[in-house]
């Protein structure tokens, strides 16, 4: 007779690499495709949980300012509606300010031509050749470039703000956005309010063994892209600020519309002060003294970024997660070749990730010290 501790059938299969293999693929497999059928839910879920983990450091310094923590997530959701409101309200206004850029492109252009014109006659005076037609070809350029954002952007943009009422009704026509939106705030204010015992049953999902591991790795993850996304969304809205109010004491149109772009762009670092700078050299070409309103535009704009980069980065930015700037630009450039924009979006976060377990885990090991 079979002693009572000797592993019944289940057990000594299970002690086949092979078996635990075919398990765990057929489990992950599984899995991938119940994920398939929730997507919804799960960017529901994703969305309402970034919410709450953004939130959670105001409501942790709330606390200790012994503000019970519902009244702190009204004061969250209250400040959130605020800013959903503001921005709304900016979108709007920026949209307007869009659809006269646009419009006054042809005459930026003409009068880009009357500048290079009289640049040309000077050096071909002195003797500079072939400058003719490397005028015209980028001018023509330039015209074919305005011709297509005037058919198709300004069009939009001109539907959006003259129907009145009726975008944000096909919105709603459009899969509930209005009931989605909802849903996603009562998630997230359920998660604010028991945030420590959400992540504290996520974290019983795992078997006993990996969780000190399983938290490790959230704390990096914490620590690299949680602070990346914080620091990155507090330094856009500076530049966005900066920008703002810079082009506005210089006399440059449109100067919420530039500073919105260049703050909504600058989440992809280094991509903001390209982005806003352009249109507002176009812009600056259409007022007297183009030339001086030229140069205090690239003023502006070199200022915001000595300063975003060399006082905001390292004090916003915690310092396990400050990478070198060729290493910042190669991983946006890594990112977008195989991702696209949002490629460019998770590069940094991704490396900043990549460099902080480097740390925890490769250098202190034998590997690294004695090699292989």
């Amino acid at each position: 007779m079979p002693s009572s501790s000797s592993p019944n059938a289940f057990q000594y299969a299970w002690r086949s690499p092979w078996i635990r293999l075919v398990v765990f693929l057929g489990a992950f497999y599984l899995l991938y495709r119940f994920a398939g059928q929730i997507t919804t839910v799960l960017v529901d879920f994703a969305v309402a949980f970034l919410i709450a983990y953004l939130a959670n450091p105001l409501l942790n310094w709330l606390e200790k300012g012994r503000v019970k923590r519902g009244l702190g997530v009204f004061f969250v959701l209250l400040l959130f509606l605020g800013l959903l409101g503001l921005a709304g309200a900016l979108l709007v206004t920026v949209g307007g300010q869009f659809v006269q850029l646009f419009q006054n492109l042809p005459a930026q252009i003409d009068n880009l031509n009357r500048i290079l014109d009289g640049t040309v006659q000077w050096l071909s005076a002195r003797g500079v050749p072939g400058l003719a037609d490397a005028q015209t070809r980028m001018t023509e350029a330039l015209r074919e470039w305005v011709a297509n954002i005037g058919e198709n952007i300004v069009p939009l943009l001109q539907n959006a703000l003259n129907s009145t009422g009726t975008l944000f009704s096909r919105l709603v026509s459009i899969g509930g956005i209005i009931g989605q939106v909802v849903l996603i705030l009562l998630l997230s204010i359920y998660l604010m309010l028991d945030y420590a015992r959400v992540n504290a049953s996520l974290l019983r999902a795992f078997p006993r063994p990996w969780q000190p591991r399983v938290l490790e790795l959230s704390d990096l993850i914490g620590t690299a892209v949680g602070g990346y996304v914080r620091g990155q969304l507090l330094i856009a809205t500076f530049i966005g600020l900066f920008v703002w109010l810079g082009l506005s004491l210089i006399g440059i149109p449109s100067a919420a519309a530039i500073g919105f772009l260049a703050g909504a762009f600058n989440i992809v670092p280094y991509l903001g002060p390209i982005i806003g700078a352009t249109p507002a050299l176009l812009l600056a070409l259409t007022l007297p003294s183009a030339g001086l309103k030229m140069i205090l535009v690239v003023v502006v704009f070199v200022l915001a970024n000595q300063i975003e980069g060399n006082f905001l980065s390292p004090y916003i930015l915690s310092r396990t997660t400050d990478l070198h700037p060729v290493t910042v630009l190669l991983a946006i450039l890594v990112g977008v070749a195989l991702m696209g924009f949002a490629g460019a979006l998770l590069a940094v976060p991704l490396v900043a990730l990549s460099k902080l377990m480097l740390e925890k885990y490769y250098y202190p090991s034998r590997i690294y010290s004695q090699g292989p």
